[in-house]
């Protein structure tokens, strides 16, 4: 299996199926590779599409550090290794890494798809009713993931994935605390809550592509046309595309918004020529 050169000496695990455009799927804080089968399974007929091991996790180098930007630069290493332009499909921080190498090393990403939330900081939600708005409540849960890790991944598991039955989720949860250990992430969460990235979005511009819909977020971010409008006024250049599910239940949608955006670029690119 190819592995990507990163900072420290580090080595991220990649593996790819099918060829195409390049489409690659960022790693997130408590990522386990199954998340992104449905959606590879979708696209690796006509594309072909990486997904990587974050450093300290799976089959990637142990080594840390385990902040925002250390794991921007290891999403850059594996686009550039694979073969650059990419298409980035993410969720939850993945977000917050694919708009930081947008703007960074913008000859490197098409395209950013964030599905079921955008680069956002938690203050935008500030006056909402959901759960990340609320400070004791993410300090509760940063605790939690110390202290009880399982626990904290069976009630985030279980609100997004309500399709899970009770042997599904215990079996996932399993796999998960193997894949992603404890202190990996618990110093992610910590700088996901801390993190900002919202220049970094509105630098993005067009290239952010933010997915919503309402059954998505789990209660912790505004879901579905709320969280279109956070977008609108936070991101205005940002696309953003209604789907009825995320991409697990409904890889296909996010598939043709994948293809939509490639058409799109293909188009522009005849033009130009």
């Amino acid at each position: 299996m190819p592995r990507a050169p990163a900072t420290g000496g580090v080595e991220i695990h990649y593996e790819e199926q099918g060829s195409g455009p390049l489409v690659v799927l960022s790693s997130y804080w408590s990522l386990h590779p199954s998340v992104f089968g449905p959606i590879t399974a979708e696209l690796a007929g006509d594309h072909r599409v990486v997904r990587y091991d974050d450093r300290g996790t799976g089959r990637s180098s142990p080594d840390g550090p385990y902040d925002l930007d250390t794991a921007a630069e290891d999403l850059a290493a594996v686009i550039e290794h694979a073969g650059a332009p990419a298409v980035v499909l993410c969720v939850a921080d993945g977000a917050n890494r694919a708009v930081r190498v947008a703007t960074r090393h913008p000859d490197l990403i098409t395209a950013v798809v964030s599905i079921g939330g955008a680069p956002l900081a938690r203050e935008r939600f500030a006056d909402l009713e959901v759960l990340a708005a609320s400070q004791g409540v993410v300090e509760a849960l940063m605790a939690q993931i110390e202290t009880d890790y399982k626990g904290t991944l069976r009630g985030t598991l279980g609100a997004t994935n309500p399709q899970f039955s009770e042997d599904e989720l215990r079996a996932r949860i399993d796999a998960q605390v193997k894949h992603v250990p404890q202190e990996v992430a618990t110093e992610r969460v910590r700088a996901w809550v801390a993190d900002d990235p919202v220049e970094s979005g509105l630098q993005t511009g067009d290239r952010l592509w933010v997915l919503v819909a309402e059954v998505l977020s789990g209660g912790w971010f505004p879901a579905g046309r709320q969280m279109a409008e956070i977008v609108r006024g936070e991101l205005p250049r940002a696309n953003i595309v209604e789907v009825s599910d995320g991409m697990m239940s409904r890889p296909d949608e996010t598939a043709a918004v994948v293809r939509r955006i490639l058409a799109g670029r293909a188009v522009q690119a005849a033009d130009q020529g």
